[in-house]
């Protein structure tokens, strides 16, 4: 039974799922540090033909994406392994950069896709302020320490010099998709792939930002066989992230539900 048991070929598995950045108390989002001993333990299986790892995530912190999509790399270059990504409901922006980080991308015909661009938003309460009688007061050491204020007048130059910063960043992102892609990209369908826009699985596989439509089970089972044993390595929850002690802790967790839901809302969910 035991040598039988040993034939078996066992696939790591690993969900990267949530917001990506540095997740607080209450929060399920990704960020390097809290993966990287998952990412690891899963590639450190040596006699695993491949790791598989599934992306769901809306995006979020461009350094914390590259953090896990370079460890990824790095990881399967040094154990040798073959990496399959498989998308569900939505691998945009940050959360597509990390699925790039597999030799094949996998998604449903549903999951949404793409958005390879970079974003930031916020408000301007400077009226507001004046309406209701409260006067700003800031003092710096540096003239532009202050940059984007939003109880201040906005500036040309600091919004010039945002764009640029934005741009630098949107063309490291391009260029990790057009390495991991390769020639898999369709640069000719007359769409702009890096504009920002993103797409549901199925087109994405016509635009090549995905290999095929499939899931885990399915695609693991075609390609290693039906006897496979997928073993998952997930990070445990904590206890904090399961049970609230006070009101408020119960009024930090819903503004973090609240900033989080509004980063999934972009694509629908």
């Amino acid at each position: 039974m035991f040598s039988i048991f040993k034939k078996k070929k066992i696939i790591p598995h690993i969900r990267l799922s949530g917001v990506i950045g540095n997740a607080g108390k209450f929060r399920q989002g990704l960020d390097f540090s809290g993966q990287e001993e998952i990412i690891k333990k899963a590639f450190s299986i040596k006699k695993s033909p491949a790791v598989a790892i599934t992306v769901n995530s809306p995006g979020g912190s461009p350094v914390q994406s590259h953090l896990i999509y370079n460890f990824i790399r790095e990881q399967a270059k040094e154990n040798k392994k073959k990496v399959i990504v498989f998308a569900e409901d939505v691998a945009a922006s940050g959360g597509y950069l990390i699925a790039c980080a597999g030799d094949e991308i996998y998604a449903n015909q549903s999951s949404i896709i793409g958005s390879i661009g970079v974003i930031f938003s916020s408000f301007g309460f400077k009226d507001l302020i004046k309406k209701i009688g409260v006067e700003r007061r800031v003092y710096t050491a540096g003239k532009n320490k202050s940059t984007l204020d939003p109880f201040m007048d906005e500036k040309p130059e600091d919004i010039e010099r945002l764009k640029k910063i934005q741009l630098e960043i949107h063309q490291d992102f391009i260029e990790v998709v057009e390495e991991s892609r390769k020639n898999k990209l369709d640069k000719n369908s007359g769409v702009e792939l890096f504009s920002g826009e993103f797409w549901s699985g199925k087109k994405a596989k016509e635009l090549g930002l995905i290999d095929e439509i499939g899931n885990i089970n399915q695609v693991l089972k075609d390609k290693y066989g039906k006897d496979i044993i997928i073993k998952k390595f997930e990070k445990p929850k904590s206890w904090i992230s399961k049970k609230l002690s006070s009101s408020e802790e119960n009024v930090e967790k819903i503004a973090s539900i609240l900033e989080e839901r509004s980063i999934w809302q972009r694509y629908g969910f």
